[in-house]
């Protein structure tokens, strides 16, 4: 996962099992073509390359991140598997390769009406894009956050923090349909039991959706709003009896087959 500060890697794997779901779920609707060539494009801690490796086993993979401590963590995990610090927005390796995956990533990158065909004539004939990207900007942690961003002495920092770029299947669809031979679209909402409550919510998004919130923010406006974050998420959502909280996650996967 790529985003434009560095990450912590400690903090994105404390819901690994959950984040790394999405990616066996897409991987699982590549088609069944020979994939001697694969990039994984925001590859975090290595987790999305490992499933990529498991679905590609005689495969050349490399993973890119521009965390460092993202890449430092994925060399760890796989040793064998050649990890660069990149920023995947001026990546320009012509390729061409026969799968380019991206899990949680390209929504943090400008210009999708670029980006993505770019992405597929990185291709080879018959290679394919595989994309997954969160769509839960309508959810309440979403919407909170954004609430709690304008509310407070912090707002001037914080205008523009919570952008990404979000489209809908039937864009991204008419967009790579041209320049493909197959484009299948779909949305899955995921279901994630999180012991803990209000807090577990809170440390989820500390892995991802906060990031950009609390990297404008010094220490104590830091304290303070995740304070203020936590009170909101626990009206937005309550625990249940035994203190779990379901947290409700859209995603919007792309495969996309190069003619």
């Amino acid at each position: 996962m790529t985003h434009p500060f560095d990450q912590s890697a400690q903090q994105y794997v404390q819901f690994e099992d959950e984040r790394t779901r999405p990616v066996r779920d897409l991987l699982a609707a590549v088609p069944q073509t020979p994939l001697h060539t694969a990039i994984d494009l925001g590859c975090g801690p290595g987790n999305s390359t490992q499933a990529l490796a498991a679905r590609a086993p005689d495969a050349a993979i490399r993973g890119l991140d521009a965390s460092t401590d993202m890449i430092e963590a994925a060399r760890k995990r796989l040793p064998a598997i050649r990890f660069d610090v990149a920023d995947i927005a001026q990546w320009d390796e012509p390729g061409a390769y026969d799968l380019i995956l991206s899990n949680a990533v390209l929504q943090w990158l400008p210009a999708h009406e670029t980006l993505f065909p770019r992405l597929v004539r990185k291709l080879s004939p018959g290679g394919h894009l595989a994309v997954q990207m969160p769509d839960n900007l309508d959810e309440p942690a979403h919407r909170l956050m954004r609430e709690v961003a304008a509310g407070g002495p912090w707002a001037d920092k914080l205008k523009g923090a919570a952008r990404t770029e979000r489209h809908d299947a039937r864009y991204y669809y008419a967009l790579l349909s041209p320049l493909c031979s197959r484009v299948d679209v779909w949305r899955t909402t995921y279901y994630h039991p999180l012991r803990g409550g209000a807090d577990a919510v809170v440390e989820w998004f500390k892995g991802s959706a906060l990031r950009p919130f609390l990297a404008a923010l010094d220490e104590g406006e830091r304290d303070t709003f995740l304070a203020r974050y936590r009170d909101a998420v626990a009206l937005g959502y309550p625990a249940l009896e035994d203190g779990t909280v379901l947290l409700p996650f859209p995603r919007l996967f792309i495969v996309a087959t190069r003619k």
